[in-house]
């Protein structure tokens, strides 16, 4: 492998220095003060492990047994559920392995995506027919995952004030999309040269994610890089651009990066929580009335994301 490919910025190489590690906020969603310690999680965080969630160990398990076996598929298997770019959807298998990104560092990983929720938004001709059992897995996770959004959704709001409601209502009600992701960070033999996922934070709502036992997420708080020490069994949760705007500011999209491994191979399964494409999203007026000015601008989420990818400002 050219070594030119892992030329990284002397930033980036810094960074990689520079990490500290922390346990972010662990809450027990069965305690009577989940809701007050979300809210305090994502305004000083924007990211917190939830225990006692209430998805089940078999259907976790379960998912992540299809997971593996898919990415253990020969390629030519994998790469028939390829994305199509002209079909203007993100959703089927793509790989950024041996590909440079802009300052020299290397992204280094497979991925498959497909929308799990509204019905309208699901079409199961892009989910993998192999291995046995993929599609009942990510049903049965979906079934759990949804009530377990539902509630974070509620204590959030009502952590702004608002009624429990108020915020799954703002990002669509039962229109509000799922999409599912299962990153794949196979050995790579370089890792202090490559990113599993550059910097960034994400565009969604939530980020709700359950990841394999081999450490990677980073999050930066101060300036500072941090090392995600994960509770097994946990889900992790993401304050994501789209709350962070409707919050006004209060609950804090958290910035994040994952590493890869020279010996062992990482996996996540990230559920991206987003409003629709056309839906409109801004900082709740209740808040705005409150706090007297608005400090994001709303707009539809096709036109934020449009600008997020190709780095317009917005």
């Amino acid at each position: 492998m050219p070594g030119a490919e892992f030329m990284p910025s002397d930033h980036e190489l810094h960074g990689a220095a520079m990490v500290h590690s922390v346990e972010i906020p662990v809450i027990d969603m069965s305690s009577n003060n989940a809701g007050s310690l979300m809210v305090q999680a994502s305004m000083e965080w924007g990211i917190f492990q939830v225990v006692n969630h209430g998805v089940p160990a078999s259907a976790m398990s379960e998912l992540q047994r299809v997971g593996r076996e898919f990415f253990a598929l020969p390629q030519e298997e994998k790469q028939r559920h390829a994305i199509d770019p002209s079909s203007g959807k993100a959703e089927g298998y793509g790989s950024t392995l041996k590909r440079d990104v802009p300052g020299g560092m290397m992204t280094w990983s497979e991925f498959l995506f497909h929308n799990l929720a509204p019905p309208s938004a699901v079409d199961h001709a892009v989910w993998p027919q192999k291995p046995n059992g993929y599609r009942e897995a990510n049903e049965a996770y979906f079934a759990h995952l949804h009530t377990l959004t539902r509630r974070l959704f509620e204590g959030l709001s009502a952590g702004l004030g608002l009624e429990e409601g108020a915020m799954e209502e703002a990002f669509g009600g039962d229109d509000v999309v799922f999409l599912q992701k299962i990153n794949f960070y196979p050995p790579c033999p370089h890792p202090e040269l490559a990113h599993g996922v550059a910097p960034h934070t994400d565009l969604s709502t939530l980020t709700v994610l359950m990841p394999n036992e081999v450490p990677g997420l980073q999050v930066s708080r101060d300036e500072r890089w941090y090392d995600v020490k994960y509770v097994p069994g946990a889900i992790i949760v993401h304050i994501g651009d789209q709350i962070e705007i409707l919050s006004n500011g209060r609950y804090k999209a958290v910035l994040h990066r994952t590493t890869v491994s020279n010996e062992k191979t990482r996996m996540s399964w990230p559920v991206f929580v987003e409003p629709p494409m056309e839906h409109v999203v801004g900082p709740h007026p209740q808040i705005v009335a409150g706090e007297g000015q608005a400090k994001y601008k709303a707009k539809k989420f096709k036109d934020y994301k449009y600008c997020k990818i190709n780095k317009l400002p917005q």
